[in-house]
């Protein structure tokens, strides 16, 4: 049985079904695998996504649900029912060498449906299992929240509290989340920004008689196992691709590091990557790290790509735990004074090992423009300003290789334009339409709550919900 442990060192080795419902480490750290299963690339060729999710996945949860039980919520949440595409996530051709790995073909349109359309059906089965409930409760940049809501919004098993930052998200990520009006799902708008609405999810998580007192569990990528479901498309597209025999680079478009570091995970399993990327907008605290071996937090500024307008990267964390030999004291130093003073340095040896893993990108709100302006004028393809800016990276690598079809670069397309038809108008004139299955999402009732940025007034406020 796959057991985890904590990054900043506490408690003993814990089974999946522990992680799945606390999410985050009782002594505030992320879980991580204790060992990397590893794949045989080869032997996925030919293979539905179903199938190798199955087998990337599985190793992470056996010994806690059975393989007939896991790969009918596969089944069922990969099925046409859920996602509108036949291959889940399918990869478009920009130009040669160039792919985008459209990630936004779910019921809300953008990447989080990956992840979160499953997740709700691990928490449902754990849960009807252990006869239990739990109190969700997550932060969210745009995205997030409104798949968690999705996921979770048929379930007697889950309430569902998701904070936003009031005013900072398009209007069709609020409405995706305000709009469902369903007993079980509670919509907070925080008088704050992305990182006060993380900052007072990890204090919640943190408050362990509110903890024990609402049985806390989370969606946000704290959680291993959203983790675990993203992995799965690096595989399938680089199969699609021609691995084991060609060797795909990524970039992808991040503030929160989660989805790169499922990159990364995919790499610790075996899958030969090229040259993995992230490309970040103005907010560009992981760029600037990557460039200068120091992490120092600014004001976060809001951008044309709002679901990455973080200062604060919880994932990185668990990518930190690596590259320090999974030396949790040394961690801990370094978390603390982050806390403390905003920012932390590494030696040049711990920056070296970091750059040959990483590259790193930035694209500012010109740059988003421009670049959704030249690819749908070169190619006619309609780009989000989020997958604009990990097109940035794509763009750049694309070009160092030649733009070759045997060194493919694959760029994540993490939504579908209708999501920011603001910017997508801006920059080439074209009002994206919604997909038909959202296409009444103006006309539908809201419901949420505003409240300040205080921990006392929103913890009250779940306890009476």
């Amino acid at each position: 049985m796959m057991k985890y442990i904590s990054t900043r060192g506490g408690g003993s080795p814990q089974s999946f079904e522990d992680v799945l419902l606390t999410g985050l480490a009782p002594d505030g750290g992320l879980y991580v695998p204790e060992t990397w299963p590893q794949i045989d690339v080869a032997a996925l060729k030919g293979k539905s996504y179903q199938d190798i999710a199955e087998t990337v996945m599985y190793p992470f949860v056996e010994g806690c649900i059975s393989r007939e039980d896991f790969r009918a919520m596969i089944d069922e949440t990969y099925g046409p029912d859920v996602f509108r595409h036949e291959d889940v996530v399918p990869l478009h051709k920009i130009k040669d060498g160039l792919y985008a790995l459209e990630l936004f073909h779910g019921p809300t349109i953008a990447f989080k449906d990956v992840a979160l359309q499953f997740l709700g059906r691990l928490f449902d089965h754990v849960l009807t299992k252990k006869n239990r409930q739990v109190t969700i409760v997550g932060a969210t940049s745009g995205d997030t929240g409104s798949a968690a809501i999705e996921g979770c919004r048929h379930s007697d098993q889950v309430r569902i509290f998701i904070l936003h930052p009031h005013g900072r998200v398009s209007d069709v990520q609020r409405r995706q989340m305000t709009s469902v009006d369903a007993p079980n799902v509670h919509n907070i708008a925080l008088e704050g920004n992305f990182d006060d609405c993380q900052n007072m999810v990890k204090a919640m998580f943190n408050d362990t008689d509110f903890r024990n007192a609402t049985n806390l569990s989370a969606v946000n990528s704290i959680n291993w196992a959203r983790i675990m479901a993203q992995i799965v498309y690096y595989f399938t597209s680089a199969v699609s691709l021609g691995a084991p025999d060609v060797k795909p680079s990524f970039v992808v478009p991040t503030g929160n590091f989660g989805n790169v570091f499922a990159a990364y995970c995919a790499q610790q399993m075996g899958l030969q990557i090229k040259t993995l990327a992230i490309s970040t907008n103005r907010n560009d605290i992981l760029t600037r790290f990557f460039e200068s071996g120091a992490m120092s937090a600014r004001d976060v500024e809001p951008s044309l790509s709002p679901s990455m307008d973080i200062q604060i990267s919880s994932n990185f964390e668990r990518y930190l735990f690596d590259l320090l030999g999974r030396d949790s004291d040394k961690l801990n130093a370094i978390m603390e004074g982050f806390k403390t003073s905003g920012s932390f340095s590494l030696s040049q040896d711990l920056m070296d090992q970091a750059c040959a893993q990483f590259r790193a990108f930035r694209a500012n709100d010109d740059d988003t423009l421009d670049i959704i302006r030249t690819i749908h004028s070169e190619t006619g393809y309609v780009l989000d300003p989020h997958t604009a800016v990990g097109m940035r990276g794509g763009i750049a690598l694309a070009e160092e290789n030649g733009y070759r079809d045997d060194a493919p670069v694959v760029s994540l397309a993490c939504a579908h334009p209708a999501k920011f038809p603001d910017a997508v108008k801006k920059a080439c004139t074209i009002h994206p339409e919604l997909p038909e299955h959202l296409s009444d999402l103006f006309e539908r009732e809201e419901h949420v709550d505003i409240l300040p940025n205080d921990l006392g007034t929103v913890q009250t406020f779940i306890k009476e919900h």
